[in-house]
């Protein structure tokens, strides 16, 4: 790449945000569901590689590329979900009555304008430090190991896989907006802070990211899990044995999710600029989602437009969801918070914010991270250190 062209990269990262239009993304070097390895090699084939190529994405990363007008006409038309329920932080009781049917709800106003801002700063903050890496050949852009092109993950990018170093996620922890429907969703306050991270996408993400759950259920009936079933005002009901039924054995399981996660929008989502669709229902689904290529239009227009700008996604992981074309001219990003149910163990819990992070919380806030803040003194492994490439962030964290 040529100085020149580094400088003009260079100014394109300057002037980034989350918020408004931005010269950032289409990138018509990078080709449709180009995939690279974790030293930023590129993969001849998507076979048996994640991500799952969307096979009727446009062939160019164009703006005014004719496949992309067509694309940009049909979402125009067709995005989002009709009848969208939006509710308010006040709607305690409603949000987590419509979290439990449809496995998400969006809760408009969780953040005020000042705690918007400065998410918005830390956000285009760390994209900076994910896309400074330029991309091999003529791309602009480093794709990230293991993700569709102009598709990154906060978490993933962070050499400690979560973005609890940072002030910005820190912050928002405990909300007077969020903790009291987090709570009201668990049952309890006994809940914990898993990590913190979330995804974002470039415009000229043109490509459908594949349907998916994040994590799996091990659906074990433990009797904490069982415990939060009847503080959540699961009926019990037994077989001729004395033992839970079928039906009550599965309701235990649909209403004691394993994580739940808030994302929070930095911006209006629109059917043009990327919105995350969710199928409402999956979260206690045990058959895999449909393939790209067999997933039928309704849910790929099961998005969320319309949720504006300072709201949030409380999403139960279980659900299906997925990412979709951002043919805008802005960021689509969605960090997030992700909570563990209080009947999960220490297991697998990991330590990624420092003390002197820990030390600025709230209470609650402190209480929620005692299984992942480290000692005093001790920095976490790879925290603050953002890349693109797995090997870049595995040598990091070393």
């Amino acid at each position: 790449m040529t100085e020149s062209r580094k400088r003009e990269l260079q100014a394109e990262l300057d002037s980034l945000t989350v918020h408004r239009e931005t010269q950032v993304g289409w990138d018509e070097n990078t080709p449709p569901n180009e995939t690279l390895d974790q030293y930023g090699n590129l993969l001849a084939s998507n076979r048996g590689v994640v991500p799952v190529p969307d096979n009727r994405s446009p062939k160019r990363r164009v703006y005014d590329d004719p496949d992309v007008e067509a694309l940009r006409a049909h979402l125009r038309e067709h995005n989002g979900i009709r009848g969208l329920e939006i509710c308010d932080p006040s709607e305690v009781k409603r949000a987590a009555r419509i979290f439990r049917r449809d496995g998400f709800v969006v809760v408009r106003d969780l953040l005020n304008p000042e705690q918007l801002e400065r998410w918005r700063a830390g956000c285009a903050e760390a994209l900076r430090q994910i896309l400074e890496t330029p991309g091999p050949g003529e791309r602009k852009y480093m794709t990230e190991t293991g993700r569709l092109p102009h598709r990154y993950s906060y978490g993933t990018c962070s050499a400690s896989r979560q973005m609890l170093h940072h002030r910005a996620w820190a912050r928002m922890l405990d909300l007077p907006t969020t903790t009291p429907i987090v709570t009201e969703i668990f049952g309890s306050s006994d809940y914990r802070v898993w990590g913190s991270g979330g995804d974002l996408c470039l415009p000229g993400a043109i490509e459908y990211q594949h349907l998916h759950s994040d994590g799996r259920d091990g659906q074990h009936l433990s009797e904490a899990r069982v415990e939060q079933a009847r503080r959540v005002g699961v009926e019990f009901n037994t077989d001729s044995a004395g033992n839970f039924d079928v039906p009550t054995i599965k309701l235990i399981m649909e209403m004691t999710p394993p994580t739940v996660t808030i994302n929070f929008l930095m911006a209006d989502l629109t059917w043009e600029n990327g919105p995350i669709r969710q199928i409402p229902g999956t979260h206690a689904a045990q058959q895999p989602p449909p393939h790209t290529d067999d997933e039928p239009d309704w849910m790929r227009h099961s998005t969320l437009v319309g949720a504006p700008a300072g709201a949030g996604v409380f999403r139960d992981n279980r659900a299906w969801h997925g990412a979709t074309p951002n043919l805008s001219k802005e960021v689509r990003a969605l960090p997030n918070v992700e909570y563990a149910a209080p009947w999960r163990t220490q297991d697998g819990f990991k330590v990624v914010m420092p003390h002197e992070i820990w030390e600025t919380l709230t209470p609650h806030a402190q209480k929620l991270c005692d299984w992942i803040k480290a000692e005093p003194g001790v920095w976490p492994p790879g925290a603050g250190i953002m890349h693109p490439l797995a090997a870049a962030r595995e040598e990091a964290a070393k």
